[in-house]
C-alpha cells in the first residue's frame, strides 16, 4: 500500500494517543503532529493549502480543542480544513459545540480504526 498525498494534522497532548493514531494512519497518509493548540495553529497556517483534515483532541492544557477549532474557522487561510474531534468526552453538549464550531464530526476514544478511516475518507473527499 502506498502513502497517500493527503496530509493530516494530529493534535493531542498525550503521546500514547498520538502513537495510536499514527499506527492507524501512517501507512495511508502523511502526518504532522502537534502536542498543543498553539503548535497546531502554527502548523495549520503554514500547511493550510496541503492539509486534508485536522484530528483534534478536545481536552488539552492551555488552549483546548474548541478554542483551536474556533481560531481555525475564523481564519481565511484555514477555515476550509475539515476538523474532526477525537475525544473522551461523550456529552451531547460537546457534540453540539463541535457542530456549532464547524467541525465535521466527533469520534470517541478509544477510536475504532475502521470508523476513523471511513470518517477521514468522507471528510477529505
Amino acid at each position: 500500500m502506498t502513502v497517500s498525498d493527503t496530509l493530516l494534522l494530529v493534535v493531542d497532548d498525550t503521546p500514547e494517543n498520538i502513537m495510536v493514531l499514527r499506527s492507524m494512519l501512517a501507512d495511508r497518509y502523511r502526518l504532522k503532529v502537534a502536542t498543543n493548540g498553539e503548535k497546531a495553529l502554527r502548523i495549520a497556517h503554514s500547511n493550510a493549502s496541503q492539509l486534508g483534515m485536522i484530528l483534534l483532541d478536545v481536552m488539552m492544557p492551555g488552549m483546548d480543542g474548541y478554542d483551536v477549532c474556533q481560531r481555525l474557522k475564523e481564519s481565511d487561510d484555514t477555515r476550509h480544513i475539515p476538523v474532526l474531534f477525537i475525544t473522551a468526552r461523550t456529552a451531547q453538549e460537546d457534540k453540539n459545540r463541535a457542530q456549532q464550531l464547524g467541525a465535521v464530526g466527533m469520534l470517541h476514544k478509544p477510536v475504532n480504526a475502521q470508523e476513523l478511516q471511513d470518517f477521514i475518507r468522507r471528510g477529505i473527499n
